[in-house]
């Protein structure tokens, strides 16, 4: 059976994200006897303290029954923390189900969307292998381009996707662009604000999209549990709107795709009053560190809010890979991001930096500098 002529021609030209392999078979590969992972902007501190509890008291016996089905007691909770109603929520198994319900929900055949070039690579992926089209506009000064994106918005665009604050390069939309841009789109369509690193952000004029969704009823607002609250492990995310478009988008939903121990451990993490805190501290503090040491060094970052920092160097940045993973640190190459020779590091402990800095340094050819 000739199974190449089933596949369409849109799969066809879509490569697979192929993930790293686990730590310890990386760790035989690269002969390195520790690994800093600072490649998933994971959170150092792991889970908050009730959260782990949780984990610990899991029942064995639960395995056997299915979790809340749509998260009930999760909407519940974030409907009384928002001032909004349980059903302007929806849970996927991590932020990136939820982009496929929101596509699927809105799309078809012909149809487009319009994000950066330069931003998490999840939308564009989820859109290509669905047979959409994908219009990318290019950054300008590492920041979205919210007129550029408004010029690329034709008949058949159904959603923009935004990263606010970006992923890789740190920068946002205040507040006031965000509004003037969702003005402008004057709920022609549906306009996706990512907020999955909303928690490290400490500037006055950055926008919380919930507070916006009563007046655009057309703005779909995404987060995470992965990031802030260190759950990664467990996959769970989640998505607001209003209620006819969460109603719309819950037809595409899978039920059951949360587990129960994620349910649970991220409906505690909310109330825990001293994580965030604890990890915006350590983040401002390292985040500062490693800054400072990368101009010493002479190599070039580009540092906004979130918990990790892009750096260029003179080499090829999957070359600086190989280089630092020989040395224990696990960094993220961005030539998938289209940044060559850039580098993204997550933010971790102190031991872990200073681990960065010395391998970057171990590493950089002469001439460095730029």
């Amino acid at each position: 059976m000739q199974l190449e002529r089933l596949v369409p021609e849109h799969i066809r030209k879509f490569e697979a994200y192929i993930p790293s392999k686990p730590d310890a078979e990386l760790m035989k590969l690269f002969g390195c006897s520790r690994l800093f992972r600072l490649n998933n902007n994971e959170n150092p501190l792991g889970p908050p303290s009730a959260s782990r509890e949780i984990m610990k008291k899991f029942s064995p016996s639960r395995a056997s029954l299915y979790p809340s089905g749509d998260s009930y007691y999760m909407r519940v909770r974030l409907a009384e923390k928002f001032g909004l109603h349980p059903d302007q929520f929806l849970f996927g198994n991590g932020a990136n189900e939820a982009i496929a319900f929101v596509i699927k929900a809105f799309c078809q055949e012909g149809d487009n969307i319009v994000t950066a070039d330069k931003t998490f690579a999840v939308y564009e992926w989820v859109a290509q292998f669905s047979g959409f089209d994908v219009r990318l506009v290019p950054l300008r000064g590492f920041v979205f381009d919210d007129e550029a994106m408004l010029e690329n918005i034709d008949g058949r665009t159904k959603i923009v996707f935004v990263c606010n604050p970006n992923n890789p390069t740190g920068t946002y939309w205040s507040r006031e662009r965000l509004c003037r841009f969702l003005d402008a789109v004057a709920g022609r369509l549906i306009v996706v604000v990512d907020e999955a690193y909303c928690e490290f952000v400490e500037e006055e004029d950055y926008p919380n999209a919930m507070d916006l969704l009563a007046a655009y009823p057309n703005l779909v607002v995404f987060r995470t549990f992965s990031k802030m609250y260190g759950l990664a492990g467990l996959r769970i995310g989640y998505l607001a709107g209003s209620l006819e478009a969460v109603s719309i988008i819950r037809r595409t939903c899978v039920v059951y795709s949360v587990n129960a121990v994620a349910q649970e451990a991220a409906l505690v993490a909310m109330d825990d009053e001293e994580h965030v805190p604890r990890t915006r501290a350590l983040v401002r503090e390292e985040k500062k560190f490693l800054v400072e040491e990368a101009a010493r060094l002479g190599v070039e970052v580009q540092a906004g809010e979130g918990c990790y920092v892009m750096m260029k160097l003179r080499m090829s940045d999957t070359l600086a890979y190989r280089k630092l993973m020989s040395r224990g640190v696990m960094v993220r190459s961005m030539t998938g991001f289209r940044f060559p020779n850039w580098i993204r590091v997550s933010i971790g402990t102190h031991e872990a930096m200073e681990a960065v800095i010395e391998a970057i340094g171990s590493v950089l050819p002469q001439g460095n500098a730029a």
